[in-house]
Order: structure tokens, then C-alpha cells, then sequence
């Protein structure tokens, strides 16, 4: 952080250089807090060591399962609301284009469990029908409702499309 600059010189018709300045202690104390690890929340902040610290073998693991997901699904489905998936969902279509063309290789991702609207989780599973698909659930206490319900869906759906043991592995 030390080769950080800030540079306010396009601001200037609008901050004065005291008011930035006036904040340099705040900023100073908030930095620190944030890079001990100290003050409220100092539990969630996992990602401010990224990319040198992370679980390296929990993303071998997810490496892996991207691997069998790409091998046999057509579609993943991703099931989540809020926080629990919008931060997947953001990197995703950041890292894809908007329109997928049919040589791609990398299985489409859908959304489901974001809301309980019965036509589009109508549509989605007619969408599904002579698709194979994997389930992505991604749910923090695995008890919201919207994707709780999306989940007993899917879950059937697995189940009698591939039997018990292949809807574990999907």
C-alpha cells in the first residue's frame, strides 16, 4: 500500500484540499483497522490477504468440480438469492460475453431460487428438459426460502433424471 497516490486534481472545483486532507487521520485509523483485522466485523475479512493467502486446496477442489461440471452439463444451475450469489453472478458475467455462441464449450449458467415465481421456474425446468445439468447451491444458512424451495426442485429433477447416486455428483 505503500505505492498507492491518491490524486484529487480533478476534484478541486469541488473538495478543497483541506477538506481532503481533514481526512487523512480517519483514513489512516480505518486503514489500520482494516489491515490488523481489528474493530466490528473483523471476522469477515478474509479476502483483504487475496490473492496470497487463500485455501489452496479448496481450490483445487473447486478446480475439480468445474472439470466433471464442463464434462457432462449442457447448464449449470445456480441457486441462490441475495449476497449468497450476486458476488458469483457479478464475477461471471464480468468474465463471459452477454450472448453465447454455440462453440462454447463452457456449460451456460442459469439463476434460479432468487425469487418464487412458479412461471419462471416453469420455464426454466421445460428450458432443462433434454439439457443435462449440474446444481451450484450457494446459501449461507441453506434455510432461506426462495432457494430452500428451488433446491427441493432441482433435487427431485436430479434424482429421477440420473438416479441418487449421479444427482450427488451433479
Amino acid at each position: 500500500m505503500k505505492n498507492l497516490k491518491f490524486s484529487y486534481s480533478n476534484a478541486t472545483d469541488f473538495v478543497s484540499k483541506q477538506e481532503i486532507t481533514s481526512y487523512c487521520e480517519k483514513l489512516k485509523s480505518a486503514h489500520s483497522m482494516l489491515m490488523d483485522k481489528t474493530g466490528e466485523g473483523n471476522d469477515f475479512l478474509g479476502w483483504v490477504n487475496l490473492p496470497e493467502n487463500y485455501d489452496k486446496a479448496e481450490f483445487e477442489r473447486i478446480k475439480k468440480a468445474a472439470k466433471k461440471i464442463q464434462g457432462d452439463s449442457d447448464v449449470l444451475v445456480v441457486i441462490g438469492i441475495g449476497g449468497s450469489y450476486l458476488g458469483a453472478r457479478a464475477a461471471i458475467e464480468m468474465l463471459t460475453t452477454q450472448f453465447r455462441t454455440d462453440s462454447e464449450k463452457t456449460p451456460q449458467i442459469v439463476y434460479a431460487g432468487n425469487s418464487i415465481s412458479s412461471s419462471y421456474l416453469s420455464s426454466l425446468l421445460k428450458y432443462l428438459e433434454n439439457k443435462d445439468f449440474s446444481v451450484n447451491v450457494i446459501s449461507k444458512s441453506g434455510t432461506t426460502t426462495e432457494p430452500a424451495i428451488a433446491f427441493r426442485i432441482f433435487r427431485e429433477l436430479l434424482e429421477k433424471r440420473y438416479g441418487k447416486d449421479e444427482a450427488r455428483k451433479r
